[in-house]
């Protein structure tokens, strides 16, 4: 009798645990590398073939006004801690220690997590571990260990050992195989899957499903790439579904930066040159999806949103308490996705200073730092310049230069106050003294 009421208890005891460990959604964030929205089916490419993604966005929501930063590293920041740049960004390569991830908060409420892909986050003098990130496993390329090959016969650190692979692996495969084996694994406890791709900056090599493995045609490479991406999001999925955890599990597409602007693509009767390093859109317009079936209905979203809303909106999701980030300046945009009101943004603020210690600043991906707020149309830098957006997307003419008339004082006004709500200047110790606000770089 005793034995089978103690069996009892352990039996209600796991049951309770197991149940309660299927109220918590899995989260998978899948981050690019180097891709605008205007390589995507979903927002209107007939050029790239991205239907798996493509679907995804048909059947979740599409946000149409996602902006990051125009580079991967001050992206990569300040997605993960919640916070502008300007808040903690401290050089290339460098994640600053002691500041918290989306990682860190979902483990300390039992989640499991796994990254893979591309960290870039401790080549510098500074930054994190994954494990410090929050990460309980890792598959990654650019960290210390690892080499320079991302792609074909790749260098990557899994664990904080160097793998070895048999010959003509695919960078984009191994860390994918990773991710769904960490999936297969954790199908009956919450995990947390971060996906930061190395595809598809360049190098542009052929992918696996190239027609020509020969080829050393940039762009064709690139489009190929972009479909691998598609492949790779398609097989995440696949796993899910075959594991009957698909409803169960949120996931969210978006990307670093632009397109690099070696390359242009055709959209809507235009030619886009890819905009990374650039602070007009093209260099910071990304593509974002949702998709969460069930819980969230297709519907196309215009609202602004940038990169520090997308920890609160994990944390809210997931149906966590929510954190607490100091100097946090994101709102979560989950109540649009579910079609409630939410929050939404009359503006939204970037810091971009994407080299302090360089010794020189003289290109685009070396230049004194700047800061700007923008509306969806309007865009009011540090220095004064102003641009609407829709008539000069490339920036090459303020507003102010060419008619002062022109510039709504509603817009330059809550554009000023926005900029003036934030430091003037970063963290970064390393910054040299200016006499006066620098001009962006063109």
């Amino acid at each position: 009798m005793k034995l089978s009421f103690c069996l009892g208890i352990l039996l209600i005891a796991f049951v309770s645990q197991t149940l309660k460990a299927a109220e918590k959604p899995n989260v998978i964030l899948i981050l690019c590398d180097d891709v605008g929205f205007e390589c995507f089916g979903s927002y209107g490419s007939r050029e790239y073939a991205t239907p798996r993604l493509d679907a995804l966005a048909a059947n979740g929501v599409r946000f149409e006004n996602c902006h990051s930063t125009p580079l991967c590293t001050p992206s990569r920041v300040n997605l993960m801690s919640g916070k502008s740049n300007v808040f903690n960004y401290f050089d290339f390569g460098v994640y600053p220690e002691g500041q918290p991830t989306f990682a860190n908060y979902f483990q300390e409420h039992g989640y499991h997590t796994a990254v893979a892909g591309k960290w870039q986050l401790l080549t510098g003098k500074g930054g994190i571990t994954p494990k410090q990130a929050g990460f309980d496993t890792h598959c990654l390329w650019n960290i210390p260990g690892g080499g320079r090959s991302r792609y074909w016969n790749p260098s990557l650190v899994q664990n904080g050992n160097l793998r070895e692979l048999p010959d003509d692996s695919y960078g984009p495969d191994i860390t994918a195989n990773f991710l769904i084996d960490f999936i297969k694994e954790n199908e009956t406890h919450p995990f947390l899957a971060y996906f930061p791709m190395i595809l598809p900056h360049n190098p542009f090599d052929v992918t696996p499903d190239s027609i020509d493995l020969q080829s050393q045609d940039a762009k064709k490479n690139f489009v190929d790439m972009v479909q691998y991406i598609d492949k790779n999001v398609g097989r995440l999925e696949d796993t899910l579904t075959s594991l009957g955890i698909r409803e169960n599990t949120l996931i969210i597409f978006t990307s670093d930066n632009g397109t690099n602007a070696q390359l242009t693509s055709a959209l809507n009767g235009q030619q886009i040159r890819g905009g990374k390093g650039y602070t007009h859109d093209y260099g910071t317009h990304v593509p974002l999806i949702v998709n969460w079936p069930g819980r969230i209905r297709s519907r196309t979203i215009d609202d602004l949103v940038c990169f520090s809303d997308i920890f609160p909106t994990l944390v809210e999701a997931a149906g966590l308490p929510k954190k607490q980030i100091e100097d946090g300046d994101g709102w979560s945009f989950w109540p649009q996705c579910e079609g409630k009101p939410g929050r939404t943004r009359d503006c939204i603020y970037c810091y971009y200073f994407p080299r302090p210690s360089s010794a020189k600043y003289n290109n685009k991906y070396s230049h004194y730092e700047v800061s700007f707020a923008r509306t969806k149309r309007f865009k009011l830098y540090n220095n004064g310049d102003f641009f609407d957006t829709t008539t000069d997307v490339l920036e090459k003419e303020p507003i102010t230069a060419t008619n002062p008339a022109a510039v709504p004082d509603f817009a330059r006004t809550m554009l000023q106050e926005a900029i003036s709500s934030y430091p003037a200047a970063g963290l970064n110790a390393n910054r040299p003294k200016r006499k006066r606000t620098q001009k962006k770089k063109k």
